[in-house]
C-alpha cells in the first residue's frame, strides 16, 4: 500500500510540474501575440481570452497537487534548530505532537474544500472571464489536492509509528 500511495504522489507530483509548465507557455504565448500585435496589429489576434483565469487555475491545482509530493519527498520547509537539540525520544514526540496537529488542521481544510467544491456545484458558480468556466472544476482539483495531503500525513503519521524513531529530520528518511 506504502508504494502505490508514493506513486500516487509522485504522479501528482508530475502533474503539478506539467501545469507549472503549461502556465509558462500560455504566458509565454500571450507574450508573443502581444509583441506581434504592435509590429503587425490585425493579423492575429491580441489576447488569449481568460488566459489569467486559466493560468490562475493552473497554479491552484498545480499548488495543491505538488503538497503531499513535497512533503514526502521532505521538500516542505522545516525548522530543524530547535528540533535538533531535544533528545532523540522528545524528537519522536514532538514529531507525533506535530502530526497529529496537522492531521486535524488539514483534515479541516479539506473538508471545508469539499464543501465549497459542493456549493460551487449547487449554485452553478462560473468564472467571471471571457470563458466562464465552472468553478467546480479547479476546486475539485485543489479539493483533490489537500485530500491527498491529508493521506501523506497520516502515511507520515503511521511510518513515524511503525519506525519508533523521528522520520522527519533529514528528506531522505521519508
Amino acid at each position: 500500500m506504502s508504494r502505490l500511495l508514493q506513486k500516487l504522489y509522485d504522479l501528482c507530483g508530475v502533474i503539478a510540474g506539467g501545469l507549472i509548465l503549461c502556465i509558462c507557455l500560455l504566458i509565454s504565448a500571450q507574450i508573443c501575440l502581444n509583441a506581434f500585435g504592435r509590429f503587425a496589429p490585425g493579423i492575429l489576434p491580441s489576447t488569449i481570452p481568460s488566459y489569467a483565469d486559466f493560468s490562475g487555475f493552473m497554479l491552484a491545482g498545480a499548488t495543491f497537487l505538488a503538497m503531499a509530493h513535497t512533503l514526502r519527498a521532505g521538500g516542505h520547509i522545516r525548522v530543524n534548530l530547535v528540533v535538533s537539540r531535544i533528545p532523540l525520544k522528545g524528537q519522536f514526540f514532538a514529531e507525533m505532537f506535530v502530526l497529529i496537529v496537522a492531521t486535524g488542521l488539514i483534515g479541516y481544510a479539506t473538508y471545508f474544500m469539499g464543501s465549497l467544491v459542493a456549493e460551487s456545484i449547487h449554485y452553478g458558480d462560473v468564472s467571471n472571464g471571457i470563458i466562464p468556466v465552472p468553478l467546480w472544476i479547479p476546486q475539485s482539483v485543489a479539493a483533490f489536492g489537500i485530500g491527498l495531503l491529508l493521506v501523506a500525513v497520516v502515511h507520515t503519521f503511521v511510518d513515524l509509528l511503525l519506525a519508533r524513531v523521528p522520520i522527519l529530520s533529514s528528506p531522505g528518511e521519508v
